[in-house]
């Protein structure tokens, strides 16, 4: 199936608002992402560009970037979310579990949420064995942790058509891939539904920071504009806006000092809540009748 075949098209004006516990108005969802990136293949993304612009293997200068942020950006993270009491979505691909265990145990001990994020950061389209791959990520993270990631997001955000149907098909409950949306709503696939939760490309560290080459304060100051908007339209109507941070974007210096004032000052007004992807939902399933496969 093809998006459109999946979700009916449906204004959100047309739909009945869905209602959050008496006294919240606004969930925020916080996303952490944690890759690995195989030193033998090419960079996931790149901070710097190789001398004379043809591409090398293996790539050390932007090897080492996305490192620092397993070494230290996620642990000055961390802090700044233990210290506001917020509890992210952590989605993981796989091997970190392996490569990283301090990291997944530090997330385990927060109380923070294992999403799973494929088994390395490889698009889906590029995999030979989707079906398997998803299976070896769920298993990972289980054997792991203890417990069945129930969300899923694609390395970049990737699926191809079955991808869905796949994750379903292992015990998925929602992704967060797509970005149609300030509501959860449901995909019909071949088996049981599949939930997408309300994520965005904007308020993003990889798009602001590494793509559009923002300012370390326009994380503050756009997250704050798209906040004031959904402030507003949240008294008629309940609203959810995803953060997305990376440890090696949102954990160097320069940068998290504007992601924890910006928690701060989202996290300041009444009626707003953190909640994880499983908190969200939870929340959401009873209000939505389920379409049929």
């Amino acid at each position: 199936m093809i998006p459109s075949e999946r979700l009916e098209y449906s204004p959100v004006e047309s739909r009945p608002p869905l209602e959050l516990p008496e006294g919240v108005r606004l969930v925020v969802w916080p996303v952490l992402a944690l890759e690995i990136w195989d030193i033998s293949r090419p960079m996931a993304r790149t901070v710097i560009s190789p001398p004379q612009g043809e591409p090398l293997l293996p790539d050390v200068p932007n090897w080492t970037w996305h490192e620092y942020g397993m070494r230290v950006g996620f642990w000055r993270l961390r802090r700044v979310y233990t210290r506001l009491g917020v509890s992210p979505t952590v989605t993981l691909n796989a091997r970190i579990c392996e490569a990283y265990a301090p990291v997944v145990e530090a997330c385990l001990e927060s109380g923070w949420e294992l999403n799973a994020h494929s088994v390395e950061q490889i698009p889906m389209h590029r995999l030979d064995d989707q079906r398997g791959v998803i299976e070896r990520t769920i298993e990972t993270i289980t054997a792991f942790s203890g417990t069945h990631p129930r969300g899923w997001f694609g390395p970049g955000l990737t699926q191809t058509d079955e991808t869905p149907d796949l994750l379903a098909e292992a015990g998925i409950e929602y992704i967060g891939d797509w970005v149609l949306d300030d509501e959860p709503v449901t995909l019909r696939t071949t088996t049981s539904p599949l939930v997408a939760l309300p994520y965005n490309f904007e308020l993003h560290d990889i798009v602001l920071m590494a793509l559009q080459h923002q300012p370390s304060e326009m994380m503050y100051r756009r997250t704050i504009d798209h906040f004031e908007c959904l402030w507003k339209e949240s008294a008629e109507r309940a609203k959810i806006m995803a953060i997305a941070c990376h440890p090696y974007l949102s954990g160097v210096p320069h940068r998290v000092g504007h992601i924890e004032r910006t928690f701060e000052a989202i996290l300041s007004r009444p009626g707003v809540v953190a909640w994880d992807g499983v908190q969200i939902l939870d929340w959401y399933l009873p209000q939505r009748p389920h379409p049929a496969a």
